[in-house]
């Protein structure tokens, strides 16, 4: 009997030893859903994805789209200990209605996936323009610009009523900055 009760404790303490780590123990994401409000038909948008590699050992990434409609790149070098990578969706907005999409993100060594996802509403261009034309002072419409070289992020995203700047350079923290318009 303790030769059994023994065998068991063995074995379940090697398993504990050997468990993978989970996606969220060692990346964190800037935003986990990415809404692109209203978008023109046929115009495509973009979505950028921050991860922060949060463990302590480099990652390596794969981000795979759910469909055709949506096509990424992605840091395809390792991601030191507290450097940042990216993500880059790219929605076609080819069909009319919801966005309702995922990019599936894997890490090399690491147990299960992170599902990060794309949001807003396709508008044919009529519709589109009339519902610009209607909200221009109340526009909900973002606008988002980022640039990437080397180890630097820089983020820049729009509304008609603020301007939030974030950069991440060479691994320290994101530092976000936002104006607010009156």
């Amino acid at each position: 009997m303790k030769k059994i009760l023994f065998s068991l404790m063995a074995f379940a303490m090697t398993g504990s030893l050997f468990a993978q780590k989970k996606a969220e123990e060692v990346a964190k994401f800037n935003v986990e859903t990415f809404d692109l409000g209203k978008v023109k038909q046929n115009v495509p948008a973009t979505a950028t994805f921050i991860i922060t590699n949060t463990g302590s050992e480099p990652l390596i990434m794969t981000a795979t789209p759910s469909c055709g409609c949506t096509a990424s790149n992605y840091t395809k070098s390792p991601i030191a200990p507290g450097k940042t990578g990216y993500i880059k969706a790219i929605f076609n907005a080819a069909a009319l209605g919801a966005i309702r999409k995922t990019v599936k993100v894997q890490f090399a060594g690491i147990e299960g996936e992170k599902v990060v996802n794309l949001a807003g509403e396709v508008l044919e261009p009529a519709a589109y323009n009339a519902w610009s034309a209607n909200n221009k002072n109340t526009n909900t419409e973002v606008k988002t610009d980022t640039k990437i070289k080397d180890d630097k992020v820089k983020t820049e995203t729009k509304t008609p009523n603020a301007t939030t700047k974030s950069k991440t350079k060479k691994g320290k923290k994101t530092v976000e900055k936002s104006v607010v318009k009156k």
